[in-house]
């Protein structure tokens, strides 16, 4: 038998991740003891380091490479550590200047924990109350797949900081920005994404919500910006593509 203190402590997170997931679509989502559960994941996540993940800190990339700073590398890798039906678990990494962009999790938790860097994350909500057939609930300039959401927060994390966490109902899209460097985060999503059974990743732009039309007829924000927003669909941003990498750390068994 292995030793409670030879286990790693990514090997713990990944049992405990099972472990929470696996309740959730036995005794629902807003039981005690999926709550519990996932106190404890949130906990032993919040106490993993780049070192425990055998991560080192990327440098700063060149200013060389700024008219063009990927030279066609992708701008954000990840490394996968290890995926159930339940969940998946794994690394991404953003170069200097990186984005996630804005995106959700249909019907999907997440855990989100830097590693090292420091990454900016703005979440959002859908709000039900809008419905997309109906011509009252359409800004005027644009019909079509737009639906209402309210934002949430932003947030810069670091290392030292506590996980982000996403629910199906609570910061479900956010974007995520590479701050002052390189960054990387440990990411568990659950389930994991699967096309084929409706969890597919859409990929939107954040519109304000009071707008104003100018005399040349071009659409334009208010002054301030709103805490409500149209979020319309689009294709994957050009700009954005994620590559792989091998995950150097400790191997992972469930």
């Amino acid at each position: 038998m292995i030793r409670e203190n030879m286990i790693s402590i990514v090997q713990k997170i990944a049992h405990q991740a099972l472990v929470t997931f696996r309740s959730a679509s036995h005794v629902g989502e807003t039981s005690k003891a999926f709550l519990d559960n996932q106190s404890k994941l949130k906990t032993m996540v919040t106490e993993v380091r780049a070192a425990d993940l055998k991560l080192t800190p990327r440098k700063v990339d060149s200013p060389a490479a700024a008219p063009h700073p990927y030279h066609g590398a992708p701008p954000v890798t990840y490394m996968q550590i290890c995926e159930t039906d339940e969940f998946s678990m794994g690394v991404f990494l953003l170069k200097t200047g990186a984005s996630i962009p804005l995106h959700d999790h249909p019907d999907m938790h997440g855990v989100l924990k830097v590693m090292y860097g420091k990454v900016r994350i703005t979440c959002f909500d859908r709000l039900d109350r809008s419905h997309p057939g109906d011509p009252q609930s359409q800004p005027p300039f644009q019909k079509g797949a737009l639906s209402r959401a309210a934002l949430r927060s932003i947030g810069e994390y670091t290392e030292e900081s506590g996980p982000c966490i996403l629910s199906p109902n609570r910061d479900n899209l956010h974007q995520i920005d590479a701050v002052d460097g390189p960054a990387a985060f440990l990411d568990i999503l659950a389930p994991p994404y699967d096309p084929d059974d409706g969890r597919d990743c859409h990929y939107y732009n954040a519109l304000p919500t009071e707008l104003m039309e100018t005399e040349e007829g071009v659409i334009q924000e208010a002054q301030e910006q709103p805490k409500e927003v149209w979020l319309m669909e689009i294709s994957q941003p050009a700009e954005f593509w994620c590559g792989g990498e091998p995950y150097p750390g400790p191997e992972v068994s469930l």
